[in-house]
């Protein structure tokens, strides 16, 4: 019997690099500051529901396939994962 495949899981940082959007391009969309986007690439454990499901959106990509939390904790099992 196979297990469900987990899925691949992407940080919003990586979301947004994969459109090909700067920190400014974002910050004028969503109508935050550079700063807080930034703040919520580093750590989105605490980001609100109407900011995320914003970026979600603009970057086309749905919530499920978003790593939320410290992009430090996502890196560090990446590379657990592959040693």
């Amino acid at each position: 019997m196979q297990h469900p495949a987990k899925p691949f899981l992407i940080t919003l940082r990586a979301a947004r690099v994969n459109c090909g959007l700067t920190l400014k391009d974002v910050s004028s969309k969503v109508g935050k500051s550079e700063a807080t986007i930034a703040k919520y690439e580093n750590d989105s454990t605490s980001i609100p529901r109407d900011l995320m499901e914003a970026l979600c959106a603009l970057y086309g990509a749905p919530k499920e396939i978003i790593f939320f939390g410290r992009e430090s904790d996502f890196i560090g099992s990446r590379k657990m994962r592959s040693a």
